[in-house]
């Protein structure tokens, strides 16, 4: 299957690359610039980045981009409820590999704090609390796409999924049954008022994904479908 087969909507900016490399190369040149624009623009920068495998290359070679990091706050769209030193942890990841050479001085809001004497309830108001000074809209969230067409930690077989995707705060707690750890979340909300999305993805498996979210349904069963409604950039290679 090519991306080039999926009947996407006029809103929708696709780039496909023959590699993961060359996206990659392309993806930090667009990041870059991004931040770069917000900076000249307002003084400032804020992005959104999610977590797993498929963005770690891009946040190594994103830290070795020149750019006025000092300027820029990142958050992420979803992290698990973990200490920040456990493997699992976003936060963490974002640390390792973002927050090094040139971007050492950017600054990190976690979603979850790194203390375990916090409920999950207190931890999400102080997860509200602290997007509360990021500023809002987003420059930039980067999403990333699970099989189930769940985004972020919008997880479709969570009973807070409803609750998830219709609240008007800043995050949502989610409790995934078909993934391990109680995660926090970026709502829709906070997500679709960014002033940019981009969705990074790899592999056949994703595009079987995105055709399925594009036909009809609701969009609580695949919750990409929020974004797929609205104006967002994909990245993909094979």
């Amino acid at each position: 299957m090519k991306i080039s087969d999926l009947n996407l909507p006029a809103h929708i900016e696709c780039k496909s690359f023959s590699s993961r490399e060359e996206l990659t190369h392309a993806l930090v040149n667009d990041v870059a610039q991004q931040l770069e624009e917000a900076i000249h623009q307002h003084q400032q920068a804020s992005m959104a980045v999610s977590g797993g495998r498929t963005p770690i290359q891009l946040f190594h070679e994103l830290s070795l981009t020149p750019l006025d990091w000092a300027k820029v706050t990142l958050t992420l769209a979803d992290d698990r409820c973990l200490k920040h030193e456990h493997p699992d942890s976003n936060a963490g990841l974002v640390r390792h590999t973002l927050l090094q050479n040139c971007a050492s001085d950017a600054a990190l809001v976690a979603l979850f704090e790194d203390r375990l004497d916090l409920t999950y309830q207190e931890q999400q108001a102080q997860c509200e609390a602290r997007l509360n000074q990021v500023s809002d809209p987003l420059d930039l969230v980067i999403l990333g796409l699970g099989n189930d067409g769940h985004t972020a930690s919008l997880f479709p077989c969570s009973d807070d999924i409803e609750s998830a995707v219709n609240s008007q705060s800043h995050c949502a707690l989610v409790t995934p049954k078909t993934a391990p750890y109680s995660r926090l979340t970026l709502t829709p909300k906070r997500i679709l008022n960014a002033r940019r999305r981009i969705l990074h993805i790899c592999g056949e498996d994703k595009l079987l994904t995105l055709q399925s979210a594009l036909s009809d349904g609701p969009s609580i069963e695949m919750p990409i479908r929020f974004f797929l409604a609205h104006p967002l950039t994909i990245y993909w290679s094979a």
